[in-house]
């Protein structure tokens, strides 16, 4: 069962993982993982692990740079495991060309109560369809 508290918590998280990509600071957006945290991004490699996971981050940051907003549509916390369901909105710039882009993700979070707080053990997102939703 999800209380007004537990989610509250993971929202926050949710909040500084958006900052995390806005700032393109990798060592914060690592750091909002467990320590066997998984990140499956589009068109890239699974990172698994602290160090994976700074390289892939640090790769995206290195190629883009982005302007998104979070949408939650969804969050369900069953004891130590929570779930979340958002939407990301807004845009990309390409650092190679300086084009910037419309960015729309649909993403799926997978958390685990840890003794430092609630961490990202997954993370998974995909394009929507053509259209947004």
């Amino acid at each position: 069962m999800t209380t007004d508290t537990e989610s509250a918590a993971v929202r926050e998280l949710l909040g500084t993982y958006e900052t995390a990509l806005n700032t393109s600071d990798a060592a914060l957006a690592v750091s909002l993982y467990s320590s066997g945290g998984v990140f499956l991004p589009v068109q890239g490699p699974t990172s698994t692990g602290p160090q994976q996971l700074l390289a892939g981050y640090e790769a995206i940051f290195a190629a883009i740079r982005l302007e998104v907003a979070f949408t939650i549509d969804d969050i369900t916390v069953d004891g130590t495991t929570a779930h979340a369901l958002t939407r990301s909105a807004g845009h990309a710039t390409d650092l190679a060309s300086g084009t910037r882009s419309p960015e729309h993700n649909r993403e799926l979070f997978v958390f685990d109560r840890t003794p430092g707080g609630w961490r990202i053990a997954r993370y998974m997102f995909n394009k929507p369809p053509t259209g947004g939703e």
